[in-house]
């Protein structure tokens, strides 16, 4: 069975790296309800957490996640004392704390830009987490750590992709990046997508003029053909220009 587990993990693991850019050390968002089950199931997550996902990990979570434990009371105080031990992550509430679910989804934001994985037991952040692409969900079941399939909106994300319909974040990044090295800003892009409007200029002045007629070269005139008559056909002679030939000149004949 852990065989089994171990391949299926491996599986959707390759999955966030080819399609969302996952890379390691992968980081871990974790909120009070995973440390509470880890405490009760006796799980050491930092122990088991990187042998599990196969590589180096960050564990990590937010200022709102362990002001929520404090007030929750004693209870929840060993849980409390696990989360300390991580690293804290800013997040857009430090002046008006919230619940830690709705932090948790804040930090996401639409795309997962910074490519957490989220470890929780709450369903509320489970549903939320489902609409968002993109994001792996880790929770404790039979004493164990499971790192849930990709959801539906993972796949239908990358289904778009692969049709031409989107355009990932890593692929965005590396068109900034080549336009940066060729030297080409946004607003010089949007310059050239743009198409020029022609300006209605005026006609030449000089193809306005009027033909000018040769002084002294009369046109002959075209005679005119009855109906039923056929086209005569003009025939030109060729103008002797030698001297020799004058008619007029006397003839003398020899005796």
């Amino acid at each position: 069975m852990k065989i089994k587990r171990q391949k299926q993990a491996k599986k959707t693991i390759s999955f966030y790296k080819y399609n969302f850019s996952f890379r390691e050390p992968f980081q871990i968002l974790i909120d009070g309800t995973f440390c509470q089950a880890a405490l009760k199931n006796k799980i050491q997550i930092k122990e088991q957490m990187p042998k599990y996902l196969m590589g180096e990990v960050q564990l990590c979570s937010t200022s709102c996640a362990l002001k929520e434990l404090g007030t929750l009371g004693k209870q929840l105080y060993g849980a409390k004392i696990i989360l300390q031990r991580f690293q804290v992550r800013k997040c857009a509430h430090l002046k008006n704390p919230v619940p830690a679910s709705e932090c948790l989804l804040s930090m996401l934001e639409e795309t997962n830009p910074h490519h957490y994985f989220v470890a929780t037991q709450d369903r509320a952040v489970t549903d939320g987490l489902k609409k968002i692409p993109g994001v792996p969900l880790l929770y404790i079941i039979l004493n164990t750590i499971v790192l849930d399939k990709p959801s539906q909106a993972s796949l239908d994300h990358v289904q778009a992709v692969q049709l031409g319909e989107l355009v990932t974040s890593a692929q965005q990044q590396s068109i900034r990046s080549l336009k940066e090295e060729q030297g080409i800003s946004q607003k010089d892009g949007e310059r050239r997508g743009k198409k020029r409007k022609r300006k209605q200029s005026n006609p030449n002045p000089l193809s306005c003029l009027k033909k000018k007629k040769k002084k002294g070269v009369a046109t002959p005139a075209l005679k005119k053909t009855e109906p039923g008559e056929k086209k005569k056909r003009s025939r030109h002679k060729r103008r002797k220009a030698a001297e020799g030939d004058n008619t007029d000149a006397p003839v003398v004949i020899s005796t």
